[in-house]
């Protein structure tokens, strides 16, 4: 059986987050807390994700990553180098760039090593916070395939991505 564990960006996923949606309606997913979601510190993700997995067989272990989430997983890999089922890592944000401006600890530069297990990152072609190209290098790097769905926004709630069946459909690939 597969096992879900939803990692939020910057300031966690709202109730019509699709992150929310995917928690709600997956089997077995469940949201990794963060101590700090405004002010993050790289360090404390990194341990919150290796704390949530415990006892977990990894090799069922998807990952399902939004923004900030995204280079918290690229980080992780780095530093556990596990290897489970997959990761799903929707609009990376792109934290080098001088448009982030939130306080944040520990997540520059972002990870380009392959990730070592199966990864696709969905990416919107007007997304504010990474550009397709950035994305795609994020992608190459990490040995992810790569999904552009358009003019998405950051595909999130803001952008009316709450119930994303698309979303999950993507997510299916990962077996």
């Amino acid at each position: 059986m597969t096992h879900y564990f939803i990692i939020p960006g910057l300031g966690n996923s709202g109730p019509e987050h699709w992150q929310t949606y995917f928690e709600k309606t997956l089997p077995d997913a469940q949201r990794i807390q963060q101590k700090e979601w405004d002010a993050p510190d790289c360090q404390d993700w990194l341990e919150a994700i290796e704390a949530a997995l415990q006892g977990y067989d990894l090799t069922q272990v998807v990952l399902i990553a939004h923004s900030l989430g995204c280079a918290t997983i690229a980080h992780w890999a780095k530093r556990y180098g596990h290897t489970i089922k997959g990761a799903l890592l929707v609009a990376p944000s792109d934290i080098e760039q001088p448009v982030y401006t939130f306080p944040s600890t520990g997540f520059t530069p972002i990870p380009l090593e392959p990730l070592g297990f199966k990864s696709i990152v969905v990416t919107s072609s007007n997304d504010e916070w990474v550009s397709l190209e950035r994305a795609r290098f994020f992608a190459d790097h990490w040995g992810s395939a790569f999904i552009n769905i358009g003019d998405a926004g950051h595909i999130n709630a803001q952008s009316g991505y709450g119930e994303w069946k698309e979303g999950v459909e993507i997510l299916e690939r990962m077996g």
